[in-house]
């Protein structure tokens, strides 16, 4: 060993020694306190199941890959990253001794070769990620405000990346740069050295031939001075990891595989559908013997959220795709999910001595007591405006590579807000009691269900127990007592009738799913009118239904099974492409003009439901599809409850759908939801296009089946 590689080699393992032992200190701290959260019992189970779910989401990329250039290229450095582990070994080795190399594959073409094509592969993804980020920057990228700002501002930029911490991104793709870097360097002077076989390193020798003057040890020292660059690089990558706990665009590349290992739903399938239940002592709430004086209702302080919520806020990546798609912050809104999660982690990991200082005051008893004040989230970390912004649409959770479930953390702040605080948006005061006292969010008259069938020309069957009928026909509140809804209502069982489907309807004992009342937080209501409906529905023993809003089909068919309510639901849409598909009914006029379709957020994202509205409209119109489509609908504004509070902020979602829909030139906007049928026909209004037309696609297939009728009654 020469002078050289001495010094280089005694600071390489010494500062590997010291990166090692802040690094697992770090993580064991991080262990600690994201164990100090509440208990979640419902993340158990399905081992197996979960342990596939996790390998495909990061070997196979799926989640990233729904960005297809930007998820190949994270592909590609996600295999470098840790491919190239042995790479880091090797610079060990060289560093006591240029010469030496891994035992058996050191020196092994095949090994060179693939170690070759990786890092350039490597190299190259990070450049253009690197790119990509800096053509995105937020500052070439402004927009204009839109509308009031709250005191929590609102998007300057249309980049993803606004709200993000830059430096922390630049600095990690610099360090994979540099280490790309410096191996191909390493291999560029051993193929100068006549070390390895130039047919295995193509791109290194390429670069061989100017290094033909250097000397035999000039060489020999360059491997040694690269190797120990590539260590110290390496390291100092764990070591700021060490020293930045919230630095989750580094961390996530350890706790993303716990955070998919334990998502909501062991099988893979993104948490949205089903409310998450709110959760005391790690179980489902059961308010017959739950205390709020023991026991607070929702999120209050840092410490009251799971300890997969702080799995969560610990693994982000700042990466904005969650932002890019938020109804609520592209219509400048203060709610950017992105920020909502950092300010947490922040906040989390500024009170962590204290989190760490009351559990060992808990661990040791007697008198022990917690004497740091513990704060409030709401107001003081986060803006009110930024939960009630929320539609509940779940683009964020649809959008995340690494399963962060944004949508459940809002839940559960909104829950102690509505039931323990009374703190929500005063228009939201008269839904509530409305729903108590009438059972719908309109406060009409409970003995009006069934006016919407008076102007039938044939008598709407009521649901008794025994009863001959396969479906049960869930009207739904919009769709008794909104005149709108009313029409879908009507032409919905009109089309059931003439197919010969044998159905029926709660009548006056129907109520609110409670949708609205659970995603505005008060879950107490939301479990009162469920269990009142399941009691209703078991009664009647009703086995299939078809509902036309898709708040109540996600409600009925994800949640109630919860408290003892198992049923098939489908949406409208679903029952009659199959009548059709079976015959049963024949569109036989094509729709005149051009027509678009809304995914509804509940129907599509929520409930992956895409294809049957599709197709039954395809069997008698040609669908013009807006850019944003499917999985990556735009929101119409009205779920999380926003159906029934005002919109005073930024732009209204519901103006940037009808903007997006009356830009395809479509006269005619198909949906398949009572709420957004509401919001799309106000937003074209506003607007100022009275041509374009809302309407249900159940309508749209009864027009068909009218102007049938007349032609057969003028041939007669």
């Amino acid at each position: 060993m020469g002078v050289v590689q001495i010094v280089t080699a005694t600071i390489a393992f010494a500062y590997t020694a010291v990166a090692i032992g802040l690094f697992v200190r770090a993580g064991l701290g991080m262990l600690e306190l994201i164990r100090l959260g509440a208990p979640d019992k419902t993340r158990k189970g399905a081992r197996g199941t979960r342990v596939k779910t996790m390998l495909r989401e990061t070997l196979g990329h799926t989640r990233m890959l729904q960005w297809t250039g930007v998820g190949l290229a994270h592909w590609a450095v996600f295999f470098g990253f840790f491919l190239l582990a042995p790479a880091l070994a090797q610079s060990y080795f060289e560093v006591l001794n240029p010469e030496w190399g891994l035992p058996i594959v050191g020196h092994w073409g095949p090994w060179l070769l693939f170690a070759e094509v990786l890092t350039v592969l490597t190299g190259l993804a990070i450049f253009a990620l690197f790119v990509v980020r800096l053509v995105r920057q937020p500052r070439a990228n402004r927009v204009p405000p839109q509308g009031t700002a709250s005191d929590a501002g609102q998007r300057r930029s249309s980049s993803r990346f606004e709200g993000s911490r830059q430096w922390m991104a630049f600095y990690i793709e610099a360090t994979i740069f540099t280490i790309v870097l410096s191996h191909m360097a390493v291999r560029t002077f051993q193929v100068a050295l006549d070390k390895v076989p130039e047919w295995s390193s193509p791109v290194s020798s390429l670069f061989a031939g100017g290094l033909s003057d250097a000397s035999h040890d000039a060489l020999l020292n360059a491997i040694t001075l690269t190797a120990g660059l590539d260590i110290l690089v390496s390291w100092t990558f764990f070591l700021m990891l060490a020293l930045i706990p919230s630095m989750g665009i580094g961390w996530h590349r350890v706790t993303a595989f716990f955070n998919i290992y334990f998502k909501r739903n062991a099988d893979g399938a993104v948490s949205l559908g089903a409310a998450k239940p709110m959760l005391i002592d790690g179980e489902p709430a059961d308010f017959e013997t739950a205390d709020p004086e023991t026991q607070p209702f929702g999120v209050a302080t840092i410490g009251d959220f799971s300890w997969k919520g702080l799995l969560d806020f610990s693994t982000c990546t700042e990466c904005g795709r969650c932002q890019s798609q938020c109804p609520a912050w592209n219509t400048g809104k203060p709610l950017s999910p992105k920020k909502l999660i950092t300010d947490l982690r922040d906040h989390l990991y500024e009170q962590a001595p204290y989190l760490k200082a009351a559990a060992i005051a808990k661990e040791r008893g007697g008198e022990a007591v917690d004497p740091h004040e513990k704060i409030n989230i709401i107001g003081n970390v986060i803006d009110p405006d930024v939960l009630w912004s929320c539609t509940t649409c779940g683009a964020c959770v649809e959008q995340c590579p690494v399963d962060i479930e944004h949508v459940d953390t809002i839940l559960d702040l909104r829950r102690n807000m509505v039931m323990m605080e009374s703190d929500f948006p005063e228009e939201a005061q008269t839904m509530l009691r409305n729903l108590e006292n009438k059972g719908n969010p309109w406060g009409e008259n409970p003995a009006h269900r069934l006016k919407w069938a008076e102007p039938l020309d044939f008598e709407v069957p009521i649901a008794e127990a025994g009863g001959d009928f396969e479906y049960l026909y869930w009207v739904g509140c919009a769709g008794a007592y909104d005149p709108k809804a009313q029409k879908t209502s009507r032409a919905v069982a009109t089309l059931l009738h003439d197919a010969g489907v044998k159905f029926a309807v709660l009548g006056e004992a129907e109520t609110c799913t409670g949708d609205s009342a659970r995603r505005i937080g008060h879950e107490f209501m939301y479990q009162m009118l469920a269990e009142q409906n399941v009691e209703t529905l078991n009664e009647v023993g009703a086995v299939k239904i078809v509902a036309t809003c898709p708040h109540c089909l996600n409600t009925i068919g994800n949640e109630y099974e919860d408290i003892g309510g198992k049923y098939e639901v489908v949406h409208h849409t679903e029952l009659l492409n199959d009548l059709v598909n079976a015959g049963k009914i024949t569109p036989v006029e094509e729709h005149e003009g051009k027509l678009t379709y809304h995914d509804p957020c509940y129907l599509g994202r929520h409930n992956r439901i895409f294809t049957p509205p599709r197709e039954l409209l395809g069997s008698f119109a040609e669908v013009t599809e807006m850019p944003r489509t499917e999985e990556r609908s735009f929101c119409c504004g009205a779920g999380g409850a926003r159906m029934w509070l005002e919109e005073p902020l930024g732009k209204r979602v519901n103006r940037e759908r009808a903007d997006e829909a009356v830009a395809t030139g479509a006269k005619t906007v198909a949906v398949g939801c009572p709420f957004c049928s509401t919001m799309l026909r106000d937003g074209v209004a506003d607007a100022g296009h009275e041509d374009v037309e809302v309407i249900d696609i159940a309508q749209l297939l009864a027009r068909t089946q009218e102007k049938r009728q007349e032609k057969a009654v003028a041939a007669d």
